[in-house]
């Protein structure tokens, strides 16, 4: 029977310090970490709020007011959602990032008028493919 990996992060009460996601994240905190160095060079800020409809915890990170990224924390991984804009889709698939991530993002499901390009942080690797669509995120009106 397959096992299906479950948000973390469902007590109100506990904040998501470093301690609670280092204990959750296990060996996916360092790239967390290169995660939150992207936010910062980039002048964004990561919020961590609990969510009463998801009943979890979750991190917006905004720049100024306009939110680029969602995450969620999973046990051994970080989940970062880039919602884009259905317009907008094929600026993603002419990106240099990989056909893998291409793929993904061509079979997730539509939500409004926005589709979820969501990136699995289990370590750096995937950062890269991360941030050109976070750029991409940034600069679009």
């Amino acid at each position: 029977m397959e096992t299906i990996n479950k948000v973390e992060l469902k007590d109100e009460a506990i904040y998501p310090d470093a301690d609670v996601l280092k204990n959750v994240l296990g060996d996916a905190y360092s790239a967390y970490v290169d995660l939150l160095h992207i936010y910062d060079d980039n002048q964004m800020e990561p919020i961590w709020r609990y969510y009463h409809d998801g009943k979890a915890w979750l991190c917006k990170v905004q720049k100024k007011k306009k939110t680029i990224v969602w995450m969620s924390a999973w046990k051994g991984y970080m989940q970062a959602a880039i919602y884009m804009p259905e317009k907008f889709l094929d600026q993603v698939y002419a990106l240099d990032i990989s056909d893998t991530f291409k793929d993904k993002f061509r079979q997730a499901r539509s939500m409004g008028k926005s589709r979820a390009c969501i990136f699995e942080i289990h370590g750096s690797e995937v950062l890269e493919d991360f941030e050109k669509v976070m750029q991409l995120k940034i600069l679009l009106k």
